[in-house]
């Protein structure tokens, strides 16, 4: 009679080999008899680790090019079998034994989509018979342990090696991975598969059915109110996962990060890293407060960016795109802050800010490139989809449309001012100089309401700047009131039926317009 209570078997097929030989090796000291297939096997047989193939458990050869091996009873029948007086008896009359530990990942099927594999090797690396032991054995955790990640060989064989079992404890949270994992593979296949209309097809933009797989990253006290509860969760694979991600962020100290946090943290990364040259950005309620650039170094771009608005700077969440230095840190721990990211830490920046417990320190090189990643919304009953907002055209590549082309000096703020106001929610208006914020203007119904706001909010003289507006200007108010502020040049998209008007304004006050054909909303 079939005993289903002591471990006696693994079956052990995996396309990740990470790891392998260590494991199965530990496995079969431990008494286990070891079941694999095709490639697994062979490793498992070249490292000297006792092995049979499945082939010799079932009696039936691999057939069909090796698209069915383990679809069998004995395979499937040895891993479902419950410790129960009628399945033993229903396993002794059928010759089955149990399976007790299936280790199985999958096909790369990502992988191959992703380095644009033909259609037909794509359809090849579908998995079948995988998904089908992980399911039957995260069905049957009340006896069998599975495992699909590398990262628990050394757990289970811990628990192997010192109890002789899988705690009961280990067996459901590893079926709780394995259903998530499978969960994940058919959704990145249908979500693969739906962007092709035909197998000769290119691929759509989007696919007729959307499948995101997301990890808990962490629990969070509370959504954007005491009132409301929230999580945080990160991307796994497939659409929308590239480019930088804050759930891969280091937190070095501070007290627990809050939505609104992680908010502003992702304005903060984001604008910071429009810019090469050192920059620093400063976010509040998901706009800036202040932006700059500074070829001295990034603490000189951090006061700058301070100087804009350093009553709105106190609560903020700063980025800086190099490493906080022993003198910056020493800046920063002079103003409240709730938050900064930045690639590294000096030792001696970390000695300074560990004085300011609640200050939340992270560490992440947000600079990586997030071109075809896409970003999602949650409206009433649905999700809006889009890829991100990652190009910006620059004021150079702008065409001049006023009678006076800007210096080279003003071309620079104009790209300065372009980069940070599309980084501003619209209706957008930013001032900037020498590579940083004089005044910013966000949120308003009418872009000239936004003009006047951007110059109430200045405590610098306006005279000089230029400005930037993130959508066309609907009438000529707004260039007037900028010119009346003191600004010298615009950067807007155009695409207004009153373009002319806003063209004969600046004429008329003397400044550069550039239309860059490209518009920055953020809703």
């Amino acid at each position: 009679m079939a005993n289903l209570s002591k471990l006696s078997r693994a079956l052990i097929s995996v396309s990740n080999k990470a790891g392998l030989v260590d494991f199965a090796r530990g496995v079969s000291a431990a008494g286990l008899e070891i079941l694999s297939t095709g490639g697994t096997a062979k490793a498992l047989a070249e490292a000297g680790v006792p092995v049979r193939e499945v082939s010799d458990f079932t009696g039936a050869p691999e057939v069909l090019d090796g698209r069915v091996k383990t679809l069998h009873p004995r395979v499937h029948g040895g891993i479902l079998g419950r410790p129960t007086e009628k399945h033993r008896k229903e396993m002794q009359q059928a010759g089955f034994v149990p399976i007790d530990l299936v280790v199985v990942n999958l096909y790369p099927f990502r992988e191959t989509v992703a380095r644009g594999a033909p259609f037909e090797e794509v359809i090849e690396n579908i998995d079948i018979g995988g998904p089908a032991m992980i399911r039957s054995a995260a069905k049957n955790h009340e006896r069998v342990a599975v495992v699909v990640d590398p990262g628990d060989y050394a757990k289970v064989l811990a628990e192997i090696q010192g109890a002789g079992e899988v705690s009961a404890d280990t067996r459901y949270a590893l079926a709780r991975k394995a259903f998530a994992h499978t969960a994940a593979y058919d959704g990145a296949i249908a979500s693969h598969l739906g962007r092709l209309a035909t197998p000769e097809a290119p691929l759509a933009d989007f696919p007729e059915t959307l499948h995101l797989s997301a990890s808990l990253a962490r629990a969070l006290r509370y959504g954007e109110n005491p009132h409301q509860k929230a999580a945080f969760y990160a991307l796994d694979s497939g659409l929308g996962a590239g480019g930088p991600s804050l759930a891969k962020a280091e937190v070095l100290q501070g007290k627990e990060l809050s939505y609104n946090n992680i908010l502003d943290l992702d304005a903060a990364m984001r604008l910071c890293a429009e810019f090469a040259l050192p920059a620093a950005a400063i976010i509040k309620h998901n706009n800036p407060c202040g932006a700059a650039v500074a070829s001295e170094g990034v603490g000189e771009a951090y006061r700058r960016a301070r100087e804009t608005d350093p009553v709105s700077a106190f609560g903020g969440i700063v980025a800086v795109n190099r490493q906080v230095d022993a003198a910056l840190a020493r800046e920063m721990s002079e103003t409240f802050l709730e938050c900064v990211i930045a690639p590294s830490y000096a030792p001696e920046a970390l000695q300074t800010l560990a004085t300011k417990k609640n200050l939340r320190l992270l560490a992440y090189d947000f600079s990586a490139d997030a071109a075809g990643a896409l970003e999602y919304r949650s409206v009433a009953g649905g999700l809006l989809v889009q890829t991100r907002d990652t190009t910006t055209s620059s004021a150079a590549a702008a065409k001049v449309v006023s009678k006076r082309a800007p210096t080279p000096e003003e071309l620079a703020d104009l790209d300065f001012a372009w980069r940070v106001c599309k980084h501003v929610k619209s209706n957008a208006i930013v001032f900037a100089a020498g590579g940083r914020t004089v005044g910013v203007g966000a949120g308003q119904m009418s872009r000239v309401d936004s003009v006047r706001i951007a110059v109430s909010k200045a405590r610098a003289s306006l005279k000089g700047t230029v400005v930037a507006s993130d959508a066309f200007f609907p009438f000529r108010d707004g260039v007037d009131e900028s010119a009346k502020a003191g600004a010298v040049a615009v950067i807007q998209p155009g695409g207004s039926v009153r373009d002319d008007e806003a063209i004969a304004a600046a004429d008329e006050h003397g400044m550069a317009l550039v239309l860059t054909g490209e518009r920055h909303f953020r809703h």
